[in-house]
């Protein structure tokens, strides 16, 4: 994808993300999607071609649906009678898979913005992620979900 092309495709991520279709949206979302490109353009040295637009919405998508999920949950979980009961907080150490600093970066900031978790520190050989949860049922379906959900899509837009 040439740089014209991914600033088309950002413009519309632009119109997407404010919600509002109009010429001068159109206009502002180019100008600001021609900025970040040229910036970027030494970072750029192969624009990223459809299929990494495509898993880059896969993520994006995953996130929100997670963070809707999440949200749901924490509100039931503060809402429910006899709130102590039911939390459970923990710490988990997250093996990672991740190896470059902007996968585990985004992945961190990830589980941060998502509900009920949070992500504390990297352990110094850069293989475990801290995780606080605030209801862990199960280490191993965290661990899991995690791995199987935001890893795997962020490795696979950064590879």
């Amino acid at each position: 994808m040439n740089s014209v092309a991914l600033v088309v495709v950002l413009a519309f991520g632009w119109i997407a993300l404010t919600g509002g279709f109009t010429i001068a949206n159109l206009v502002v979302g180019a100008a600001v999607a021609a900025l970040v490109v040229y910036l970027m353009r030494h970072h750029l040295k192969h624009p990223p071609g459809i299929g990494r637009v495509w898993r880059m919405l896969r993520l994006v998508l995953l996130f929100v649906a997670e963070l809707l999920l999440s949200a749901i949950g924490v509100a039931k979980l503060v809402l429910a009678p006899n709130l102590a009961k039911h939390l459970k907080p923990a710490i988990v150490a997250f093996p990672l898979t991740a190896t470059t600093d902007a996968e585990i970066t985004l992945l961190a900031n990830l589980v941060t913005l998502t509900p009920g978790t949070l992500s504390i520190d990297v352990s110094a050989d850069r293989k475990r992620l801290f995780v606080h949860v605030l209801s862990l049922t199960s280490k191993e379906k965290l661990v899991r979900d995690l791995a199987a959900g935001f890893e795997k899509n962020v490795i696979e837009v950064f590879r």
